[in-house]
Formats: structure tokens, sequence, C-alpha cells
């Protein structure tokens, strides 16, 4: 069926000149469009400061800009998160990639901080529609799998986060560093709605009412099953704590790298940026197992994180490298684990919808701690602000380590 009929919610219909892609095909096309959308969500992190100097605002200004993609994918994610259910996989990463193209489009002729954040705030909407339906058509092409369902989401996530620093840096490097970036991504993008649209589509699990199809798009309240609410919970409250760490790499940290590394090079600080969230996405492909992954990857996040602040007063780069590498395994360790009890408690029906609600709680830690970070930082300095910042971070890390550490050592007696 067309996208157009999968957005109206009409019975389906097969298109005879429709592709009718392969398993492996269609997962690698799942994959591919969060973390284009990722990548393009994160270009401009070693761009800040360029973007900074060239529109004079302050880093509480920065932070705000980052905000604004952080508030609109929780508000996505509420509104929208369920969507993929009753429109169709297809359709609603069609709509995801629009919103992207408009949202990088934007920010790449943005003249002032409103045109910034409304840019983000469209690719904060195109990745809340694209993580939902990507982890759950995942899910749908996995169904005995869902463990490999649960690797690959993350994977794309935290790989398209890491990716895009490293591919903005390098960007840079071309003619007018603030706008060349965005304009070869928006024709990346823009190419990925060729095989999303010639795609022949699997029915949506939960068809529309046929009276009132839009009522199935009003917004819910997120809902976690009884069996799932634990490590709901768990998931979330690690990925609060990952995502206000990840929320400083991709924000203010370009700046905190750059005077550490003593150097301006966009490329290095863009990969310092994506260090933590790199060493995650390898977390996932090298896949640690046993009991006790959780409490020890809580640990490593702890420990990476509490040596940040040491780093900076040591001037030593090689720490700074170790301490992110460090806190990202470990991040990933802990998250991929909690995440995974999630997806294998909740019915297949409603994975779509628990994975958005995750997302909501893990995406108020890029949001709620950061713009106070960037508050911070214009009272008393960034240094001492990332130090108190830092330090509070892997004291909840540790907590959550001996915490973790309990209740399974409980669960084997």
């Amino acid at each position: 069926m067309s996208v157009i009929n999968e957005l109206r919610m009409r019975p389906a219909m097969i298109e005879r000149r429709s592709w009718d892609a392969s398993l492996a095909a269609r997962l690698a096309l799942a994959v591919t469009v969060i973390s284009t959308l990722l990548i393009g969500a994160n270009l401009a992190t070693p761009i800040y400061p360029l973007i900074q100097a060239e529109l004079g605002l302050t880093s509480f200004a920065v932070t705000v800009a980052f905000a604004s993609y952080v508030v609109a994918l929780i508000g996505g994610l509420v509104l929208a998160g369920h969507w993929s259910d009753h429109i169709g996989r297809r359709a609603a990463l069609v709509l995801a990639v629009v919103l992207g193209l408009l949202g990088a489009a934007l920010f790449a002729i943005a003249t002032s901080l409103p045109m910034l954040a409304a840019g983000r705030a469209l690719q904060g909407g195109a990745v809340a529609l694209a993580t939902g339906a990507s982890a759950a058509a995942l899910r749908d092409l996995l169904p005995t799998r869902p463990d490999w369902a649960s690797r690959f989401t993350l994977l794309a996530s935290a790989g398209g986060v890491a990716a895009g620093p490293v591919i903005g840096g390098l960007l840079s490097l071309l003619p007018t560093p603030t706008r060349t970036p965005f304009v070869l991504y928006l024709v990346v993008l823009a190419s990925l709605l060729v095989p999303l649209v010639l795609l022949r589509a699997r029915p949506a699990i939960k068809p529309a009412a046929s009276d009132n199809p839009l009522a199935a798009l009003r917004p819910r309240r997120p809902a976690v099953s009884k069996d799932a609410r634990r490590s709901f919970w768990t998931a979330s409250s690690i990925g609060f704590l990952s995502f206000a760490v990840f929320g400083f790499t991709l924000s203010l940290a370009p700046t905190w790298f750059a005077g550490i590394a003593g150097t301006t090079s966009r490329p290095l600080i863009g990969l310092l940026a994506a260090l933590v969230l790199g060493s995650s996405a390898v977390s996932q492909v090298l896949s640690p197992r046993g009991r006790f992954v959780a409490p020890v990857g809580l640990a490593g996040m702890a420990l990476g994180v509490g040596l940040l602040p040491l780093a900076e007063a040591t001037g030593s780069l090689p720490l700074l490298v170790g301490a992110c590498v460090v806190a990202g395994f470990g991040q990933g360790m802990a998250f991929r684990v909690v995440f995974n009890e999630v997806s294998v408690r909740v019915d297949p029906a409603l994975h779509a919808q628990t994975v958005s609600a995750v997302y909501v709680l893990t995406y108020l830690g890029s949001a709620v701690p950061v713009l106070g970070l960037g508050a911070a930082a214009g009272v008393w300095g960034l240094n001492t602000s990332v130090t108190v910042f830092a330090l509070a971070i892997a004291a909840v890390c540790a907590l959550l380590a001996v915490g973790s550490l309990v209740l399974r050592l409980r669960a084997t007696r």
C-alpha cells in the first residue's frame, strides 16, 4: 500500500510495483533510518563553538538550543510514540525523515537562537517518531529474538549519536563550516525516502477503527504492564543518568574538552565528544554476559564520570580519553541488560509504546541536568560546574550499582 493510504489508515492494498524487501534489507533500513536521523541531530556538536561565536550566544543559550531538541523529542514520544502501531512502521519512518529534512534545513540557515531552537525541535520530533517505530519494527522482524532486536536498537541509537560529532567535525573542515555539513546531510537523508517509499509495507499491527481512525492517534498516557514495571523503572533510571552524561558531551563538553586538549581542531573535538557514545556502541557489539553485568557496568560508569574532573585538574588528555571510554563502555553494559529485560517482559503489541515511555524519562536526562549545568556555568564557571555535575552523576551511579548488585544477589538465593 502507498504511504498516503497508510497515513490515512486505509485498508491494506498490495501494490505490484512495490519492493518486497528481504528480512535483511528491512532490518538494515530500520537501523539506517534511526541512525541517520541521530547523526543529523548531533552533527552540530563540534560546530557549536563556531555557531556560538557567529551568533554571539552564551553557554546557556547553547544548552537552550540543545534542550529544545530534547523537549520536542520527549513531547513527540508522549504524543506520537504509539502512532506506528496504527499507521504502520514504514509510514511513521517516512514522516520522521520528512521532519528531519525540515529541521536540518532550518538549522542550516539559522541566523538566531529561535531559528536554531526551531530546527532542533523539528529534529527532536523526527527522532521521536523514528525511535518507537524502528524499535518496534526490529521487534516485529525478529519475533523469536527480542534480545537481538533490543541490541540492534541500542547499537543504532548509540552508534548514530556517536557518529554525529565525528562526521560533523570532519565536514566542518569544508568551506562555510556552519552551513556545508547540513547541506550534505540533507542530500543523504533525502535519499532514504526512495527505498522507504518503494518498500512494500507490512500492515499495521493495530488497525484503527474505520468509523473514526484519527481517534487512535490521540495522545496516550505512558503505561507499562505490571510484569515489566520494575525493569521499566530500572532502565529509565539508568537511561536518565546516561543521557545526562551524553547531553553534556554533546553540548558544553566540546568547549571543555578543547581546554583540556589545548586544541581548536574540530575533528579532534568531535572525536572526543563521541568517545562516550562510541564506547557504548562497542559494548553492544561485544555484549558482555553474566548475572552481574548491570552492576559492573554502573560501577564502570561511576568510575569513568568521576575521573573527568581529575582529567581537567591535571590537564591530562590520556586520562580524559580513558575516563570517557570507561564511562561509555560501562553505560552500554548496564543499559543493554536492563533495556533487554524490559523488551522481553512486555507484550509485542505494547512494545513501541513501552520503548517510547522508557525514552521519555531517559531523554529528560539530556534536558533538565544539562540546562542546570548551562545555568550554573554562567554563575560559577564551566570548570567548577562540570566538576560538581560529574561527581553528582558518579555518586548516583555508584548507589545504583550497589542496589543492582543487592537485587541480583537476592534473586540467586
